[in-house]
């Protein structure tokens, strides 16, 4: 079998452990290749998402060439005897490149978790997950700094290996998954078309989305799709209600939510509304409706996190006016609201009586829109609000660089706002 790409793979490969859905895993990818793969396996398993950093012991004169391998966990290291040897490494020259690459591998960690501490695995199934094994001494490391752990339970995974001489490596773990085993072997990326490598951005991006789950959103007397990303130690929460005609796989929310959840803050983006009022033209311009569904989804939320957090608002076109006609409610709670290309011109009078911080983020060229937030403008009462054009853009923002400064002028705001008194 021929892998499309590492995300080919990483399907495919959750196929074969769907058992462990819903069994309280932990999936952890080794960086770099790994971690796409580990990533599509988190999804499919709705398991939480880390990476276990191991580093390649390489012989002092030469490097390519593999006596072992280190983790994160000091006491898990594996070494080659046989390399050992051959090269003539003594104890001296070992600690010199174990001592070199234990600090690259602690930058490494500090960097792609965002100086976050990794993920409990005490007494939970450990799903290793690689691109496909080679030697298999990383692969090894990682799985004794699991045992080290605590884990009650190893798993080790990858999409290709050998079809024989890794049994040492298969040795370590409680559990092998490996879906591709040939027996003419020459190097991992034989198996996939695309096997480019993996950048140090790509595996934090990864690890954001990881933090994300399919969820079903109670609002009422309805059941709402949606999806939750809570990164850890989130600051806050943002909940997104998209415009008319848009969902919850909303592109340009979702690449906001990936900038929120790159600063630490939590994102659910979910539907407004169920396929059969969706069909009824008129739900989807009901503010009140909207605003209703917005209030009833953030109060699930609250039922849904470990602590109370902050939680702010982001609204584009009659998303906007929704979430302002709800902040509007007395009692509301909402830490801040920010609004993209919004009507907030339809929440009509109730602007009056909003009292969280407000934002209104619209295209320089689009000026009905800039009108009707600047008429909208005269309507707050006390609370703080701005407005802020982008300069060039249109109202769905779709020149280049548009859409990244409506996600970095989102999330200084929410920051500013959801961490005032933390």
């Amino acid at each position: 079998m021929i892998y499309a790409d590492r995300a080919d793979a990483g399907r495919r490969l959750a196929h074969e452990l769907r058992d462990l859905r819903g069994r309280d895993a932990v999936v952890l990818g080794l960086p770099r290749g790994g971690v796409p793969v580990a990533a599509e396996v988190a999804s499919a398993l709705r398991a939480p998402l880390d990476v276990e950093v191991v580093r390649k012991l390489g012989a002092p004169f030469q490097p390519e060439v593999a006596m072992g391998a280190i983790a994160e966990d000091e006491g898990a290291r594996v070494l080659n005897e046989r390399v050992l040897r051959a090269t003539r490494t003594g104890e001296h020259d070992l600690a010199a490149v174990e001592a070199t690459e234990r600090t690259e591998l602690t930058r490494r960690a500090r960097e792609y978790r965002g100086g976050r501490p990794p993920l409990s695995v005490a007494g939970r199934t450990v799903v290793i997950v690689d691109d496909g094994i080679a030697t298999g001494a990383t692969a090894r490391a990682a799985c004794r700094s699991a045992r080290r752990r605590h884990a009650e339970r190893v798993i080790l995974a990858v999409p290709v290996a050998p079809g024989e001489g890794i049994e040492e490596v298969v040795a370590e773990a409680d559990a092998f998954v490996c879906p591709e085993r040939p027996a003419e072997f020459m190097a991992v990326g034989q198996f996939y078309r695309d096997f480019g490598q993996t950048t140090d951005e790509e595996v934090v991006a990864c690890l954001r989305r990881g933090n994300s789950r399919e969820v079903t959103v109670e609002a009422g007397q309805v059941r709402l799709g949606g999806e939750l990303t809570l990164p850890a130690d989130a600051v806050g929460v943002v909940v997104f209600a998209h415009g008319s005609g848009s969902s919850r796989h909303s592109p340009r929310n979702r690449f906001v939510a990936d900038a929120l959840n790159g600063a630490g803050l939590g994102t659910l983006l979910f539907d407004l509304l169920t396929d059969e009022e969706e069909a009824d033209r008129a739900n989807v311009f009901d503010v009140g409706l909207l605003a209703g569904r917005l209030a009833a989804a953030t109060e699930w939320l609250g039922t849904r996190l470990d602590a109370p957090l902050p939680v702010g608002w982001f609204g584009a076109s009659t998303g906007s006016a929704a979430a302002l006609w709800a902040a509007a409610e007395p009692g509301s709670g909402i830490a801040a609201v920010v609004s993209r290309g919004g009507r907030p011109d339809l929440a009509g009078e109730r602007l009056a009586a909003v009292r969280a911080p407000t934002l209104l983020i619209v295209g320089g060229n689009d000026p009905r829109v800039i009108e009707l937030n600047h008429g909208a403008l005269r309507s707050f009462g006390t609370a703080e609000h701005d407005l802020a054009v982008v300069p060039g853009a249109t109202h769905l923002f779709e020149e280049p660089g548009a859409l990244s400064e409506v996600a970095e002028l989102a999330r200084d705001w929410f920051l500013r706002h959801l961490t005032r008194d933390t």
